[in-house]
């Protein structure tokens, strides 16, 4: 935690619906409640569940002339053209541009990555300073981590996405000596223990073992959730009845406690470690790599895919 400059945070999962926008967007809010300055990056173009959490959050704002804190987010645009390496082009050009804007200016950038596997996916896994996987507490989702035994819980074969995440620290590792700090979040999780749910915990422990990560306890299943991201709010606003359009209930205020024990899980670096050295912050002369010196690229002109 000594590194000093704008922390990446990316928050990754090949598996769909496993609560990773919710979960990034809970983070990106409550960082901005202690002070920090905050940017966003929503990879996934096609479902844009991030960008619509942010675009919520501010129409309820402003229908009900409320003051809320908002990050800065880019939001990568649907490719248009039928040539899918100039789709990959355009993506990366706009996802380096980004980069290149809050380096060094932001406390933070989050990363929402799309629920399938990509070039920008790798790209912003490289990137990570912090990586947060959340996992439905469930058999099926962590099959995206590791073929386990149906008995024991030993995983027997590490999957893809495991590959995807390992691949991506020895190439960071290569490039700046540093490596990612990856957090494994249950997510989810039910209420009631059965055998399938002590099996998954312990699954997810080995694996942690094997993959050299962390695990921290998650987010039980709530309906408070869903309700919320029609209006863009989170757990951390205001638990006020002109601003949630209602009255809160015991949910909101356990899913709050909840998410504060996982950001204190994370560990991430505070405002004296990030702040002192942005005034020192400088490119490096030359691009050499996809890593953090994605920072010395120049876009040619100003990013149009911006929400201000």
């Amino acid at each position: 935690m000594g590194r000093t400059g704008t922390h990446v945070i990316v928050i990754g999962n090949e598996k769909g619906g496993s609560g990773k926008s919710t979960t990034g967007f809970h983070l990106a809010i409550y960082l901005l409640y202690q002070g920090f300055k905050v940017a966003t990056i929503d990879v996934d173009s096609r479902q844009q569940t991030f960008t619509h959490y942010v675009k919520n959050r501010r129409n309820w704002a402003q229908t009900r002339d409320l003051k809320l804190p908002h990050t800065t987010i880019f939001h990568l645009p649907l490719p248009k053209s039928d040539s899918i390496k100039e789709n990959q082009k355009l993506e990366f050009d706009l996802f380096r541009q980004a980069v290149v804007e809050v380096e060094g200016k932001a406390d933070f950038l989050l990363v929402d990555t799309p629920g399938f596997d990509t070039h920008l996916t790798r790209l912003a896994h490289s990137l990570a300073d912090t990586l947060i996987t959340p996992l439905n507490d469930s058999l099926i989702d962590l099959d995206v981590m590791a073929h386990v035994d149906p008995v024991t819980g030993d995983p027997r074969e590490m999957s893809h996405y495991a590959r995807l995440v390992q691949r991506a620290r020895t190439e960071r590792l290569a490039i700046d000596g540093r490596t990612i700090d990856w957090i494994l979040v249950r997510n989810r999780i039910s209420m009631l223990s059965s055998r399938s749910m002590r099996l998954v915990q312990t699954a997810i422990e080995k694996i942690a073992v094997r993959l050299g990560c962390r695990v921290a306890e998650g987010i039980a299943e709530r309906v408070i959730f869903r309700s919320l991201f029609p209006m863009g709010l989170t757990v951390f606003d205001p638990l006020d009845e002109d601003l949630l359009g209602g009255l809160p209930s015991m949910s909101h205020l356990s899913a709050r406690q909840e998410y504060r024990q996982l950001l204190d899980a994370l560990r991430l670096p505070s405002a004296s470690a990030l702040r002192p050295a942005m005034p020192q912050w400088r490119p490096s002369p030359k691009v050499r790599g996809p890593g953090r010196n994605l920072s010395t690229w120049r876009p040619r002109a100003s990013p149009s895919f911006r929400l201000r």
